[in-house]
């Protein structure tokens, strides 16, 4: 297979290229043969300018993903400049972890909503990433954008990488559509938990949806509904509350870490809270244990207020690069906010 083109990601007009069905491809998908003759484009996308007409045969127009190509046949393709984003640059701090050509990862604030929704138009993550890696977007599914391949919620901190490419993009999802069964991809997530779990280890495995009575809200439901959700934990610490308000004879809380086997939305709120023991200062899936604020010292009852968040931050994300392969692994320590929550408590480690 010969192929002939230009890759340059920033092009500013369409750009034209051709490849040559070779012997081993004959009686092969269209949609397919592009994908290998043309890499650094998503399949999708591929299929996308097929049925835009973006396709030619020996010189006549193929519109079907699916039709089979013949040996020594000459594919041409014009891919049509990635259109403007819809959302506006914005100028927003950023804190990068590593950038090249193909990704850029971040270590997330809390309180930065990730991509624009309606009440979020602006001052997104993606608004932040328009303005900061600019012409570097090539275009994702032919959209001058960066892609999202997994959120954290507005109110959680931590690890993100973002793809700058569409073959970036596409490789990225198919490892997280993977939850690192067959790959290298690892999220481990600290959570400040009530309560003391069952065991030091252990696994949550319940689907989860999207709860009918608040739309705003995800929930556990029973199998053969909603979307497979699996948590494991570990506990790495306990803290006691103020022993003149009942909370000094035994831990009324635990620190644990969370390693995601899937990513659904609210995923370690949900379980946790499925369990009994929510996240500390989770408004949504903790409201029936603010009461438990009071067994605080005056100092971590004045951290948790301050916090105003749920204790959870994306601690580690590692994952094979995109482009290279290489396996690239990025930690980020608890924001000052949830750091001086830590260090208000009193805490012991557990016995293993």
């Amino acid at each position: 297979m010969h192929a002939d083109f230009d890759p340059a990601p920033h092009a500013t007009s369409a750009e034209a290229r051709t490849a040559t069905v070779a012997d081993d491809f004959a009686g092969d998908r269209l949609d397919r043969f592009l994908a290998v003759a043309f890499a650094d484009l998503s399949r999708s996308r591929l299929q996308q300018l097929v049925r835009a007409g973006q396709v030619r045969i020996n010189g006549t127009v193929v519109s079907d993903p699916k039709h089979k190509v013949v040996a020594g046949a000459t594919v041409s393709l014009v891919v049509p400049p990635a259109a403007p984003a819809e959302p506006e640059p914005e100028t927003i701090p950023l804190t990068v972890l590593h950038e090249d050509n193909h990704i850029i990862v971040i270590d997330k604030p809390a309180g930065l909503v990730v991509h624009p929704a309606p009440g979020h138009a602006s001052g997104t993550l993606v608004n932040a990433l328009l303005a900061h890696c600019g012409d570097s977007l090539s275009g994702i599914g032919g959209v001058r954008r960066p892609g999202i391949v997994h959120r954290l919620d507005k109110d959680t901190s931590g690890v993100m990488v973002v793809a700058k490419t569409d073959q970036a993009h596409a490789a990225l999802s198919q490892q997280f559509a993977d939850h690192g069964r067959t790959g290298p991809l690892e999220r481990v997530y600290t959570a400040l938990v009530w309560g003391l779990l069952p065991t030091l280890r252990g696994t949550i495995d319940q689907p989860i949806e999207r709860a009918t009575h608040n739309r705003e809200k995800m929930t556990v439901t029973r199998e053969g509904r909603g979307r497979v959700a699996i948590t494991h934990y570990e506990v790495d610490g306990h803290f006691w509350g103020d022993g003149t308000r009942g909370g000094g004879v035994e831990p009324i809380g635990s620190f644990i870490r969370c390693r995601l086997e899937t990513g659904r939305t609210h995923q370690i709120r949900v379980h946790m809270a499925h369990i009994g023991h929510p996240l500390l200062g989770d408004q949504l899936y903790g409201r029936g244990f603010r009461t438990k604020d009071s067994l605080l010292d005056s100092d971590a009852r004045a951290a948790l207020q301050s916090l105003g968040r749920q204790a959870l931050h994306a601690s580690r994300l590692g994952f094979a690069h995109p482009a290279s392969g290489e396996f690239m692994c990025f930690e980020s320590a608890p924001p000052d906010d949830l750091a001086r929550l830590v260090a208000a408590l009193p805490a012991t480690r557990p016995k293993r």
